[in-house]
């Protein structure tokens, strides 16, 4: 039976502060965590056999998924103490695969047919199939060349920027067949993109790539992370099947403050008089005075921003204070309870 890992061990150390308390496969986006998005994009591709591969702060994960059954999936887990990277995840996970097996990094927001990647892999007959995604700037992504039936050619994990030869990077979804964990040492660290590809392709092994038309978008750095959220709110991509539990009514007058149609609030929010809010997602229990303006930025939990407050492109933390008339301008990351004192300009 076909089944997917989610590579979810990582610290996220690109994501810091944000993830200093929370691991990064479960941060908000727009207010659903991170693993529900690729556990819907998976089942959508009629798989239900979901093993998670942990290490950095299993146990926040694990609570929320369990056994998966209440999200329609069987859920198993792998865990690294110490993590021995892309490749060793997926030889960890053996005693779990049978067959097949779809391999997701655990910070990619897709909306890529599965179902078209497995099927242009069993008509290529490939041992190996990378899901490959075009895009502007591949500087700090690994590049992907293949030749014109699309076997890859070969490999170049980040180069810099002089050495960019091509604009199709991987995007961190694999068909891997069984076989390959045989070419995956017991021990030591070893990595897809580094050590295992490279290999194979060296050794002639059946290595294709898929490139995607679709929506694709990581979630690895703050800057990342902020357009993955403006892909969802402005409907690039569609938010996961989620079971969304009950909101008392919102505690604010339409009439009375200006919000766009397209941010994200939950109903917990307490917004008054005067507020602005623009292509933005606030958390539970936020609560917003008087006169702020929140435009283009997410703020999570438990966060109160005082009046007259300015919060443009920045991402704040969970109960954090916003002191009022304060200014966070455009780039500004805040990590959980961080205070800012009024009139402040960070």
């Amino acid at each position: 039976m076909i089944k997917a890992l989610v590579l979810a061990g990582g610290k996220g150390a690109r994501l810091r502060p944000l993830v200093l308390h929370i691991p990064k496969p479960i941060v908000p986006l727009a207010n659903i965590p991170f693993l529900f998005f690729q556990i819907d994009h998976i089942k959508k591709a009629g798989i239900t056999e979901v093993i998670l591969s942990l290490s950095y702060q299993p146990r926040k994960i694990i609570d929320i998924f369990g056994d998966g059954m209440n999200y329609g999936v069987t859920m198993r887990y792998t865990h690294e103490d110490l993590p021995r990277g892309t490749a060793g995840a997926f030889k960890a996970a053996e005693n779990l695969i049978d067959d097949t097996t779809i391999v997701l990094n655990g910070d990619v927001l897709t909306d890529t047919s599965l179902r078209d990647v497995l099927q242009y892999h069993r008509e290529k007959k490939a041992d190996a199939t990378i899901v490959i995604a075009r895009v502007m700037n591949p500087v700090g992504y690994g590049l992907v060349e293949t030749d014109a039936d699309g076997r890859v050619q070969r490999f170049t994990e980040k180069p810099p920027e002089d050495d960019v030869t091509g604009d199709t990077i991987n995007a961190g979804i694999y068909i891997l067949e069984r076989s390959i964990l045989d070419r995956i040492p017991a021990e030591g660290v070893q990595s897809f993109e580094r050590e295992l590809f490279p290999t194979m392709v060296q050794e002639g092994a059946r290595i294709y790539a898929y490139l995607t038309h679709g929506y694709w978008q990581d979630i690895g750095n703050p800057q990342k992370y902020l357009e993955a959220t403006f892909g969802i709110i402005s409907g690039r991509t569609k938010l996961p099947d989620y079971p969304q539990k009950a909101c008392p009514p919102n505690n604010w007058e339409k009439h009375q403050v200006s919000i766009d149609s397209f941010s994200i609030m939950d109903g917990k929010c307490v917004i008054k008089d005067g507020v602005a809010i623009e292509n933005s997602v606030l958390g539970e229990g936020c609560r917003i005075e008087e006169g702020a303006l929140i435009k283009d930025s997410v703020i999570w939990s438990g966060t109160r921003v005082l009046p007259n407050a300015r919060i443009e492109r920045a991402i704040v933390g969970r109960q954090c204070h916003i002191g009022e008339g304060a200014r966070l301008r455009p780039g500004t990351v805040l990590g959980d309870k961080s205070i800012i004192s009024d009139f402040s300009i960070i």
